[in-house]
């Protein structure tokens, strides 16, 4: 159970820190990020960021969540259904992360 918790928990943290960038707060990016991107950028780029840490954060409660239900129904099919969640939740995220970087730092290092 506690790993559960420790995921979910987890991905609390992670969906924290992408309202925080969804909301213009980027210091909690990369140095090399705050710096390359304008003042003009900071929203937009943040937005962008955001959302997809906020994804991927969701992905993983949302994963905990049905690890959890898999072990107390003895139903192995949410767990499946769970790691599939957290694959696609982590794609798409990082997709968009990624999205965000190249157009506004033209490059992700």
């Amino acid at each position: 159970m506690e790993s559960f918790l420790l995921t979910a928990a987890l991905g609390v943290i992670v969906i924290v820190l992408g309202v925080l960038n969804r909301k213009g707060n980027v210091s909690t990016l990369h140095r090399y990020h705050r710096k390359r991107v304008s003042e003009e950028d900071r929203l937009p780029f943040g937005r962008k960021v955001g959302s997809g840490t906020v994804i991927v954060g969701g992905a993983l409660v949302l994963s905990a969540g049905l690890r959890f239900a898999a072990e107390k129904t003895d139903l192995p099919v949410m767990q499946t259904v769970g790691t599939v969640v957290l694959v696609i939740g982590f794609v798409v995220g990082f997709a968009i992360i990624v999205y965000a970087m190249i157009k506004y730092n033209k490059g992700i290092f």
